[in-house]
């Protein structure tokens, strides 16, 4: 477990609290942001802001198995994960893990060996990750391993998705696309498509099926939700059975029924860097504009979390206190995190430092701990620290 930061006040930057940019210290002790005359780090030059919560990111895939080919050891994949979640301003993460019928890396083997994994790396983890479990709405078989999975791993945060409609899509219009997907578990196209009839077959399994999940999830404190969701029917009857968070709805209509019944609609900040969906879905800036878009997540790059932000304030989409709290504050509402989120007394000192002419992330705080430094910043703190260290000797 990584130690504490002595007591520290940081001086002369501007910090964004109680929803706006302020000219004024921050300190932290003990692992908590706190009062009093501590020893001074001047930060002049830099932004301090909340340190990012992200709901769901896959780009863990491309550190335990950076070519499809070639994986590695997962105490090394997860080692690389948060340290490119720490460069990057992120204090808390969730990596988003399938579970499901299509096997290979999405299996429910491959998920519970990445828990059991995680689990192992935490005593070291600079930033606090945790796994999201994607579940395959008709993996019907494998609810109660899901359940013990989660009850022995601690997982608290669960989204249903179904992708047997993209299997078939895939299937009539771009067949060489399915079979990359069937060879990175391992199969032939015909074994897979083999597979996605099967899971069909049990269509009139799943409705009970989620129900007895979503029971079991109000019982044990899991947060759930849905991704994808293609339309306002289909986030309707999620919504109905306790799924209240819409992950990377595709439509407007989808967005706005969430909206309508008070569920949080997550989109993924590269689709607002790139000024639009990779996969030909809703543009996510479209949906902020509209007030149909609470939360960004990382999806599968952590450096677009916060140029999401700062490309929104660019545009005149809204000013950096509204777009950086879609990546910190309104995340930790979504998933019940009181400790994070907001620079407050008493809360987690997560805190990302930011340079105000670079807009690069020079340093970032995890829970009182330093998880990442670099640029100017680590210059000024490195300094300052070892003052304070020969003062003590």
């Amino acid at each position: 477990m990584q130690q504490f930061l002595p007591p520290l006040r940081l001086t002369g930057a501007t910090v964004l609290r109680d929803g706006a940019l302020q000219q004024r210290s921050i300190a932290i002790a003990d692992g908590r942001i706190t009062k009093g005359p501590l020893p001074e780090v001047d930060l002049r030059g830099y932004l301090i802001l909340p340190g990012i919560i992200d709901l769901h990111g896959d780009a863990f895939e491309r550190h335990i198995a950076p070519r499809p080919s070639a994986p590695f050891d997962l105490a090394i994949g997860l080692a690389g994960t948060d340290r490119d979640a720490a460069a990057n301003g992120v204090t808390t993460a969730w990596l988003a893990q399938s579970w499901s019928w299509e096997g290979g890396h999405r299996s429910p083997e491959a998920a519970e060996k990445i828990m059991a994994a995680l689990q192992a790396h935490r005593p070291r983890a600079l930033t606090d990750l945790r796994i999201q479990v994607r579940c395959e709405t008709h993996l019907v078989d494998s609810g109660t391993r899901l359940l013990e999975a989660i009850s022995r791993f601690g997982i608290d945060y669960v989204v249903f998705n179904n992708h047997l409609d993209e299997a078939h899509e895939m299937m009539q219009s771009r067949p060489h696309a399915l079979a990359i997907w069937a060879a990175a578990a391992g199969r032939s196209p015909e074994q897979h498509l083999a597979l996605v009839g099967a899971a069909r077959a049990r269509d009139k399994d799943v409705p009970r099926h989620l129900c007895r999940l979503a029971d079991a999830f109000d019982e044990m404190g899991v947060v759930y939700g849905s991704h994808d969701d293609p339309d306002g029917e289909t986030r309707e009857r999620f919504s109905m059975i306790g799924a209240r968070i819409a992950e990377f709805p595709t439509s407007r209509k989808a967005a706005a029924a969430a909206k309508a019944m008070n569920d949080p609609v997550l989109m993924g900040a590269p689709n607002v860097v790139r000024g639009g969906s990779q996969a030909g879905n809703i543009a996510a800036r479209d949906l902020i504009a509209q007030g149909l878009c609470d939360a960004l997540v990382s999806d599968y790059y952590y450096p677009a979390l916060a140029a999401a932000a700062w490309r929104l304030v660019d545009e005149g989409v809204m000013p950096l206190p509204a777009a950086w709290a879609m990546i910190s504050e309104k995340p930790a509402d979504i998933l019940r995190l009181p400790d994070r989120g907001r620079l407050d007394y008493g809360k987690r000192a997560d805190l990302c430092v930011v340079n105000k002419q670079t807009r690069q992330v020079e340093m970032t705080i995890a829970g009182g701990r330093l998880s990442f430094m670099a640029g100017e910043a680590a210059h000024r703190f490195a300094g300052r620290i070892s003052m304070l260290d020969m003062a003590a000797e």
